[in-house]
């Protein structure tokens, strides 16, 4: 008795075009995701985009209504107390008279002016005069408190030298949004944060949203004191660098999306017949099939 065994015949896989691949009901459902994704990606592209072109236009328009204004105007005509601080509002100048409170004075860290780290001196002024004749505060508990940037110094050394001066002064500020509140230090008289609500716990409110950086004062700051630049809005040199490079960013994803479709398309073709429209479950590698069993030819003699 003789035994022949034949081998399987194998699979001729037949080379299908990109279009062939593209028009399955798999890859045009791959399709539709990815340009959804696309799609919010430019969205947010553009989104970054018209913010950068937003604060640009912001920044013009509060230069703009200055000149207009002439200068400085009473702090009554563009911020009144416990008032929401408006964003259009930073850097503006503004004229304010009070007193103010010594034993208030904090000290900022961690703040850099012309490369070097050192400490903001902040005051509270007690306001008498903002151009209102007390109306903004009339139905408020009391004249309200101004925190104040009164300057910039590198290091502690002679506090005594920062002491505020005694009786009324008039000062022009540069007018700058609270910040966020952050955790003091546990040295005392120092602050990490120019934050209202914080100092509303140790000051005798009530108090403004905003704070004010000095431009000029009347008595004159003491000569140790750095005064401060103008503060402008993020963008407030013409466009927002940093809105356009997120703006950048998004539309790299949006056609990285697109190029990930292509190359699922191109992958597919270059395994000729789809694996996974085959029914036959040895072209998926499944673990559970069974190879079929080579002819068995007997011959007896």
């Amino acid at each position: 008795m003789s035994v022949t065994t034949s081998a399987p015949g194998s699979e001729v896989r037949v080379p299908r075009s990109f279009w062939q691949v593209a028009r399955e009901p798999r890859m045009i459902t791959l399709l539709a995701v990815f340009l959804v994704i696309a799609a919010v990606c430019g969205f947010l592209g553009n989104w970054q985009l018209d913010r950068a072109h937003q604060r640009a236009h912001l920044a013009a328009t509060q230069e703009r209504v200055e000149a207009e204004a002439g200068g400085a105007e009473p702090l009554a005509e563009l911020l009144v107390p416990q008032q929401t601080f408006p964003g259009e509002l930073v850097g503006r100048s503004a004229l304010v008279t009070g007193t103010y409170e010594p034993a208030g004075q904090a000290y900022v860290t961690g703040r850099t002016v012309g490369g070097r780290t050192g400490y903001l001196v902040l005051t509270p002024l007690r306001v008498s005069d903002d151009g209102s004749a007390g109306a903004s505060w009339a139905q408020l508990s009391g004249p309200p408190v101004l925190p104040v940037v009164r300057g910039w110094v590198a290091d502690l050394d002679e506090v005594q030298t920062l002491a505020p001066p005694t009786g009324s002064v008039t000062l022009t500020v540069y007018l700058q949004a609270s910040e966020a509140a952050a955790e003091a230090p546990d040295r005392p008289g120092e602050v990490v944060a120019i934050s209202s609500a914080q100092l509303l716990a140790t000051w005798e409110g009530p108090i403004y949203s905003g704070y004010g950086v000095i431009a000029q004062a009347d008595p004159a700051s003491p000569s140790a004191l750095v005064l401060l630049p103008r503060p402008v809005i993020d963008g407030g040199d013409g466009l927002n660098l940093r809105n356009i490079f997120y703006a950048i960013e998004w539309w790299i994803f949006a056609g990285f999306a697109v190029l990930m479709w292509l190359r699922l398309v191109r992958d597919a073709m270059r395994g000729g017949r789809d694996p996974l429209a085959s029914h036959d479950p040895l072209a998926v590698n499944d673990p559970l099939a069974v190879p079929e069993k080579s002819g068995l030819t007997d011959s007896r003699p």
